[in-house]
C-alpha cells in the first residue's frame, strides 16, 4: 500500500508527535509498503529518510506556539494528493487538515484520523483558571464539550477510523458514540530507552550526592503545566528536601519560567531540547523521578520512555497517563506534586525502577505498528455504513 500520511505542528524541536510519525513510518516502510509523509516547514523539499518519503511544504507560523507550523494551502495540497495517488490516507491533525477526510470519501480512498490530542480538554483549559468563579468556569467548560462534541462528529463523519491512543483520548468519541472508533497505544523503543544509560558522570553535572533529581521532559507550553513542575521543586525544598530540577524541552514559557526559577531562587537547571535522543535516554535514567503534569496528555511518549529507563513518573490524573504509568508512578489530582514525588521516594529505589521498566515492557513500537498497519488492510474489506457516521454527527450537532 501506499500510505500518505499528513500532519501539522510537527517541527524540529517537537517531541511524542515527531516520534510516533517516525516510528511509525519505519514500521510500514520494513513491512513492505509505501509511507509518505507531508508536514509543514520553512521551505519545500522532498527528501528519502529512514521512514520513507517525506515532502515538506511552507507553512506560516502558528502564533504562541513557539515556532510551531501548519499547512493551509488546500489546493496545493489536493493536487499532492492527487498526484500521490494514495492507496491510504493518515492524517494526525484535527485543525486546518480535517477537510482530507471529506477529500478522501469523494475520492474514494480509505482514511483514517489519528487523534492525537483531546479537544475537550484543550477547549476546557480556560475554564482551569484559578480565581474564576464557578459558574463561569462552569458554563466555559460546557461551551467546549459541545464545541469538541461538534468538531469530533464532524471527523466521525468524514474519515472511515479514528484512531485513539487511549481510553482516555478516546472518551471524547464514545460520548458521541462514534462507531468507527478503534483504540491502539503507541509504543517505546526499549532498546534506546533502557537502564543501562544510566550515567553517574551525567548525573553529577546537575545534581550532588544525596540529592535528588527531579527531570521535567516536554514542551514548555501553557498546556503542559510546566509551572508545576517549578513549583514541586519549591514545596520539596521548603518541606526539608533537597532537590533539584532539570527541565528538558523548549517552548514559549521558557523565558518566563526561566524568571520565576530565579526569582524563587530555585535550583534549576534549563537544558533546552535535547536532538540526541541517546542524550536524552541517559538524563531520564539518570534521574530519581520524572514529571509529566500536564493535564490533556493523551498518552504520553516521554512519561513511557522515563518509565522504560527504569525511571517512575509523576503524573495529572487528569490526563490518560495513570493508565499508561500503571502502577509504575503516581498519579496526582490538583496540584500537589510534591506529595506525588515524596511517595514515589518512600519506595525503595530498586523496587521501583524495577517497577518502571517492567510496565514500559508491555509497550512495544512492533505491536503498534502490526496494529495500525491491521486497521489500514481492513478499510477495503469492512467500510463504515455512511448513514451510521451521518447519524453520529447529527447527534453531536452538526446539519446535513
Amino acid at each position: 500500500m501506499k500510505i500518505v500520511r499528513m500532519a501539522n505542528y510537527v517541527g524540529p524541536r517537537s517531541g511524542g508527535m515527531r516520534t510516533a510519525l517516525r516510528e511509525l513510518g519505519t514500521g510500514y516502510l520494513a513491512a513492505g509498503h509505501e509511507p509518505v509523509l507531508i508536514i509543514p516547514g520553512r521551505r519545500a523539499s522532498d527528501a528519502t529518510e529512514a521512514q520513507g518519503r517525506v515532502i515538506t511544504l511552507p507553512g506560516p507560523l502558528v502564533p504562541f506556539t513557539g515556532g510551531y507550523r501548519a499547512l493551509l494551502q488546500r489546493r496545493t495540497l489536493a493536487a499532492l494528493l492527487e498526484d500521490l495517488k494514495p492507496d491510504r490516507l493518515e492524517v494526525s491533525d484535527r485543525t486546518t487538515l480535517r477537510w482530507t477526510g471529506r477529500w478522501a470519501r469523494r475520492n474514494g480512498v480509505p482514511s483514517l484520523m489519528v487523534s492525537h490530542e483531546s479537544l475537550t480538554g484543550l477547549f476546557s483549559l480556560p475554564a482551569d483558571v484559578s480565581g474564576m468563579s464557578r459558574w463561569r468556569s462552569a458554563l466555559l467548560s460546557a461551551t467546549a464539550h459541545s464545541l469538541a462534541d461538534w468538531l469530533n462528529g464532524l471527523s466521525v463523519r468524514d474519515y472511515q477510523r479514528i484512531v485513539c491512543t487511549t481510553k482516555w483520548a478516546a472518551r471524547e468519541f464514545e460520548r458521541i458514540r462514534a462507531m468507527n472508533l478503534i483504540r491502539i497505544p503507541l509504543g517505546v523503543d526499549l532498546d534506546l530507552f533502557a537502564p543501562e544509560r544510566h550515567s553517574e558522570d551525567l548525573r553529577g553535572r546537575y545534581a550532588g550526592p544525596g540529592q535528588t533529581l527531579l527531570v521535567h521532559c516536554g514542551r514548555l507550553s501553557v498546556e503542559k503545566k510546566p509551572h508545576r513542575s517549578i513549583t514541586a521543586l519549591q514545596v520539596l525544598r521548603d518541606q526539608g528536601h533537597d532537590a533539584v530540577l532539570v527541565i528538558a524541552g523548549d517552548g514559549p514559557m521558557r523565558r518566563t519560567l526561566e524568571r520565576s526559577a530565579r526569582r524563587r531562587g530555585l535550583p534549576v537547571t534549563f537544558a533546552g531540547f535535547i536532538t540526541d535522543p541517546r542524550a536524552l535516554a541517559a538524563l531520564l535514567a539518570s534521574a530519581d523521578v520524572v514529571l509529566a503534569p500536564g493535564p490533556v496528555e493523551t498518552f504520553g511518549l516521554a512519561a513511557l520512555e522515563a518509565l522504560a529507563c527504569g525511571t517512575p513518573v509523576v503524573v495529572s490524573a487528569d490526563s490518560a497517563l495513570p493508565e499508561v504509568i500503571g502502577a509504575a508512578g503516581v498519579a496526582v489530582s490538583g496540584e500537589d506534586f510534591a506529595a506525588g514525588v515524596t511517595r514515589v521516594l518512600r519506595r525503595p529505589a530498586c523496587e521501583r525502577r524495577a517497577s518502571a521498566r517492567a510496565r514500559a515492557e508491555e509497550f512495544g513500537w512492533p505491536a503498534a505498528i502490526e496494529a495500525f498497519l491491521a486497521v489500514h488492510q481492513s478499510l477495503e474489506e469492512e467500510k463504515v455504513v455512511e448513514e451510521q457516521r451521518d447519524l453520529v454527527y447529527r447527534r453531536a450537532g452538526g446539519r446535513q
